[in-house]
């Protein structure tokens, strides 16, 4: 094994600088405040970890956990099923292709406001284009205005649709590098069209799956844009998010302390979740080479 020299480390500093003053220090920042009492007027006074007793005695912390948790995994998992669902489409003989392929990333080129806003205008209880035609069908109608499940449901579906684009474009890739030999051997073999895809496919894509869980697992705990343009967190803050409550704790209760341990619980809840992945993507790709 090569040992960096002295010029291998100054070649490589600049990027570390970079990283140290744009990640690591802005966070033990963010760390340095949620231990403090401070808001506006008023200097910042040391009160240890009272910032996380506070929140984590705060029923309205949990319930936009519990609606973080559920929008969470309604988002990611129906993005890897419909990502891996078009991968697999698409990756065999399919007409016009590139057409496709490009209609299904548009979405992912609209700025999230806009998407929200084009959503939102479709939505409207009488006169939206989607609302309209459920009505028409006789299915009744969306009221994400009003009734928390349907908001929720809403910002799912939003967010898969903006969102499935990045999980598409990584497991196509993945389900496009597989040698067709592979596939061959196995139809040859008498596999059916779904022991080829458990037994060969699937497992040769499981580290780009593994990397696309665990990317929308850390952006999908962050949703704020989908909640707060569509309803604010409202009614009655019952589809509150983590980021729309640490948002109200910041620019509304001015509470710059507690804002301060949300966002710190918020990045251990997601190191929480990206441990399992990663340490199953490290056991994947280098566990033979270290045995």
């Amino acid at each position: 094994m090569h040992r960096l020299r002295p010029v291998h480390w100054l070649m490589i500093a600049p990027a570390h600088l970079l990283l140290a003053a744009f990640i690591l220090i802005p966070a033990l920042v963010v760390v340095w405040i949620s231990l403090q009492h401070w808001t506006y007027g008023r200097p910042p006074s040391p009160v240890g970890l009272a910032n996380y007793a506070t929140i984590l005695f705060d029923p309205q912390f949990w319930r936009a956990f519990w609606n973080t948790f559920l929008v969470t995994n309604a988002v990611v998992y129906g993005e890897l099923l419909l990502g891996l669902g078009l991968a697999l489409l698409l990756a065999g003989p399919v007409p016009a292709k590139r057409v496709v392929i490009s209609i299904l990333l548009a979405p992912y080129a609209i700025t999230e406001v806009s998407a929200v806003v084009m959503w939102r205008y479709m939505l409207e209880p009488d006169i939206g284009m989607i609302n309209w035609t459920l009505l028409a069908l006789g299915l009744g109608q969306i009221d994400w205005s009003a009734d928390p499940f349907d908001a929720l449901f809403v910002v799912s579906l939003l967010s898969i649709w903006h969102h499935v684009p990045f999980t598409f474009l990584i497991l196509y890739a993945a389900v496009a590098a597989i040698p067709g030999e592979l596939t061959e051997a196995a139809v040859i073999d008498g596999a059916t069209p779904w022991q080829g895809f458990w037994h060969v496919k699937l497992r040769l894509i499981l580290p780009a799956l593994l990397i696309a869980t665990m990317f929308r697992y850390i952006v999908a705990m962050r949703v704020f844009g989908e909640v707060w343009l569509l309803t604010e967190g409202g009614p009655a803050r019952l589809t509150e998010v983590l980021a729309v409550y640490l948002y109200r704790q910041a620019f509304k209760y001015h509470d710059f302390g507690g804002a301060a341990a949300t966002g710190v619980a918020m990045l251990a809840i997601s190191l929480l979740i990206a441990l399992p992945y990663l340490h199953q993507m490290h056991r994947r790709m280098f566990g033979h080479a270290s045995a």
